[in-house]
């Protein structure tokens, strides 16, 4: 089972270690590099507009890498005052291990909508909420919120953008190599990989791989694509996906 893995670096490097290191075949192909973001020069301001009270929500570990760094070089430190909300149990002990702040998360899922069920969440009550993300991606959070109640407001602290690679080029390479198994951890990367192969042959191969996915929602818009072998990790970590390609 060779298997190709296409989250971006560091993540997607290390988790081709760690399979390596157990004896499976596996190779980095990011299908996006993570830069940091436009907006990332005003959240100490966007900081400062919130209140004792209000709500600070990470959105991934690169969200928390970012801000954090920039805040260590600019000699400030996160408000205590405020509540912090990760998407998901790794983002979320991140931000706690890199702050020593408590966070609050959903034991039910990674997904954004696993976050909205959570009890606090159900009446923002005029509450200033500040979504620390990456640029693009789905708005159903920030929806959500703003019919509960709260005023929101973003920083891209981070900036996805897609690797370039010949079409042809690597479909051909990858098939040589004997790739049947891909690893996809979001919808932005599942529509990227699906895009970039175009030819016929190419195509067969691509769908006949088994994909692996975080979450319910991308193994339906696989489906959608056309992919027949499925299978969904726990979670979007890394452990998560090595214990999924056992």
């Amino acid at each position: 089972m060779n298997i190709l893995i296409t989250r971006p670096a560091p993540a997607g490097e290390e988790l081709v270690r760690r399979l390596n290191a157990v004896g499976k075949t596996a190779f980095s192909a990011p299908l996006i590099e993570i830069n940091p973001g436009a907006g990332l020069p005003l959240l100490s301001q966007k900081l400062q507009w919130l209140s004792a009270g209000d709500l600070v929500f990470l959105l991934s570990k690169n969200a928390v890498h970012y801000a954090n760094e920039l805040l260590i070089k600019k000699g400030l430190s996160w408000p205590d005052k405020l509540s912090y909300y990760g998407i998901g149990k790794s983002t979320s002990l991140m931000f706690h291990q890199q702050t020593g702040l408590e966070i609050f998360w959903s034991e039910q899922g990674e997904t954004s909508e696993d976050l909205l069920q959570l009890p606090a969440l159900q009446q923002m009550g005029n509450k200033k909420i500040l979504l620390l993300r990456g640029n693009g991606g789905r708005e159903v959070i920030a929806s959500t919120l703003r019919m509960r109640g709260g005023e929101v407001d973003y920083c891209e602290c981070y900036s996805r953008q897609p690797v370039k690679y010949h079409a042809a080029d690597f479909s051909r390479h990858w098939q040589q190599c004997g790739i049947k198994t891909i690893v996809v951890t979001s919808g932005e990367m599942l529509q990227l990989l699906y895009n970039l192969v175009t030819d016929n042959d190419g195509k067969a191969w691509l769908l006949g791989c088994c994909l692996i996915v975080v979450s319910e929602r991308l193994a339906k818009i696989a489906q959608t694509l056309g992919w027949q072998v499925i299978k969904v990790a726990k979670s979007a970590d890394n452990d998560a996906l090595m214990q999924a390609l056992e």
